[in-house]
């Protein structure tokens, strides 16, 4: 018999690792028996109250399942903190759209900003459970729910989701920590341990393991706070943040013409995008089915979530920026002073001089995942490697969201490659 209820984010993961626990291979690390002061205790039970609460049993747990299982109870509940004369600011992206580069603006703030690197990859890295995919509504829910406690400099709910777990609240693992200048500040730099590798070190100062109770403790002296994620698909879904009344958030929507993106994406993830470079050099058949369906899933997404910003809801109103990388490139400074206007975090002059040094840099430098770039000149750089074909079926799939943020169709292949045609429109975007 198939008992139908609605029940939470936490309580739905756990049942489908039971489904898959053969497959999860869990490594949880007894290196790191370091002292520290312990985090605000946990809610005692959570995941062992909605058994309870569902009148589920369960068979003989795994090893592995324990684990996970410790992964997902006992987080704890936010806390009350005022919002006074703080701010927020979530930026959305998806892949290969400028975001890191953008992101930098904020990490350069000052000693006032806590600012975050894609935290959400071990939430997608822990549900996918090795399946190469993940549940669109759970991953929605768990995306909004560990944002929203990290704006309120709580890592309790993201530690479950890193792997190995924290032991004590501390990791090695915490995904390009070195990209988040707060969490390599001396306030967050615990000391180094002989013998333990931490991939993503700082690179500003000799630090040990993370400390994410350190880290919490700076997080709540800092006004400002801004997360980069491009694994948020809907902004629907961050409904319930613009709602938080601890919270005074804003939303930055970053786009490209996805015939860059495809482009970039075919460099930088190149095995991933291979049957499109076997495809565009003359490949028998046609081009596969599902990979044009995920193109045109991928820029439905992002333009519907434009749409819902654009027509600024109650919830959202004055909290929705859409800004075009395009834009960024060609005027960096102009750029930046709206977004920093709109975010009402100080543009300070840190970032002013970051800036003009990483706008005008040299192509030595400026690498595929490289922030360092001459902004101007990677505009419409993809325009003389994308073929034409690719570009057609990009246009084909991605019609209307090439419509609504201003970028021009081509024709043929000439047009494509030809320089005194910009395929950009001077189109003003705004809510």
């Amino acid at each position: 018999m198939r008992i139908k209820y609605t029940i939470p984010i936490v309580f739905f993961v756990a049942l489908v690792i039971i489904e898959k626990e053969n497959r999860i291979i869990s490594r949880v690390s007894d290196k790191l028996n370091l002292k520290q002061t312990p985090q605000t205790p946990l809610q005692p039970g959570a995941f062992s109250r909605l058994a309870l609460k569902h009148n589920v049993s369960f068979p003989a747990l795994s090893k592995d399942f324990k684990v996970m299982k410790r992964r997902l109870e006992n987080y704890s509940e936010h806390q009350d903190v005022p919002t006074k004369g703080r701010k927020h600011v979530l930026l959305l992206a998806t892949t290969r759209t400028g975001s890191s580069f953008v992101g930098e603006f904020f990490n350069q703030q000052g000693d006032n900003m806590f600012y975050l690197f894609e935290p959400l990859w071990h939430v997608e890295k822990m549900l996918t459970l090795d399946t190469g995919g993940t549940n669109a509504t759970a991953s929605a829910k768990a995306y909004r729910d560990v944002l929203q406690q990290l704006f309120l400099c709580d890592f309790s709910l993201l530690e479950r989701f890193i792997d190995p777990l924290p032991v004590n609240h501390i990791t090695t693992s915490l995904f390009r920590r070195e990209s988040s200048s707060f969490l390599c500040e001396e306030s967050v730099c615990s000391p180094v341990v002989k013998g333990v590798f931490e991939r993503y070190r700082c690179k500003t100062r000799r630090c040990g393991p993370l400390n994410l109770t350190m880290a919490s403790e700076s997080c709540l002296k800092k006004d400002h706070k801004v997360i980069k994620s491009v694994r948020v698909r809907q902004l629907e879904n961050l409904r319930p943040l613009a709602e938080d009344p601890r919270l005074d958030i804003r939303f930055i929507q970053l786009v490209r013409d996805p015939r860059a993106v495809l482009a970039s994406r075919m460099v930088a993830f190149a095995a991933k995008y291979k049957s499109w470079k076997e495809w565009a050099l003359g490949g028998d058949g046609p081009l596969n089915e599902d990979e044009v369906k995920k193109l045109k899933g991928n820029c439905d997404n992002i333009r519907m979530s434009a749409e819902v910003g654009l027509r600024q809801p109650p919830w959202l109103r004055g909290r929705y920026m859409l800004v075009r990388y395009e834009d960024i490139a060609r005027f960096p400074m102009r750029k930046a002073t709206e977004m920093f206007r709109f975010s009402g975090i100080p543009f300070t002059p840190q970032v002013k001089a970051w800036i003009l040094k990483n706008t005008q840099v040299s192509k030595e430098i400026s690498g595929v995942y490289s922030t360092q770039k001459k902004s101007a000149e990677q505009v419409e750089k993809w325009r003389f490697s994308l073929p034409f074909k690719i570009a057609q079926v990009v246009q084909r799939a991605c019609g209307p969201t090439l419509k609504l943020f201003g970028y021009k169709f081509v024709s043929s292949e000439k047009m494509l490659t030809d320089k005194s045609i910009s395929l950009i429109e001077d189109k003003v975007i705004r809510a």
